[in-house]
């Protein structure tokens, strides 16, 4: 069975940054395009950044385009989201998650496999 755990969360500034990391066990990176998922209370789970199996393809969402950077390591099973110039509204549990497809949507029906989340929380 698939198990993907996620880590790095905590409390940071605004403008701060964070890295957050998934790491993947009884799966191999090598032939699945992964993504990052956050959800904030009382708001639907959204897509912040996908990448796939092997060609480099990567996609973002609007709202962290220029800020947060993905990017993995199939050796190591892991997948990892470089988050800076982090702002109040990023605030959210962050998810990694596997796609069926290699250049999924951020449609979460794409995703076959979920992480427990962890908490990113921006403030003073």
């Amino acid at each position: 069975q698939v198990q993907l755990v996620e880590s790095g969360g905590g409390l940071v500034q605004p403008g701060g940054s964070l890295r957050l990391s998934c790491a993947a066990s009884k799966f191999t990176l090598d032939y699945h395009a992964m993504c990052w998922f956050r959800q904030a209370p009382g708001k639907e789970r959204e897509g912040v950044a996908c990448i796939s199996s092997s060609d480099g393809w990567t996609n973002y969402a609007d709202s962290v385009k220029g800020r947060f950077s993905i990017s993995k390591d199939n050796a190591k099973s892991s997948l990892y989201l470089q988050m800076n110039s982090l702002k109040p509204e990023d605030t959210a549990v962050y998810y990694c998650a596997a796609a069926f497809s290699d250049h999924p949507t951020f449609t979460t029906s794409d995703f076959h496999s979920w992480g427990q989340g962890t908490q990113v929380t921006v403030s003073w």
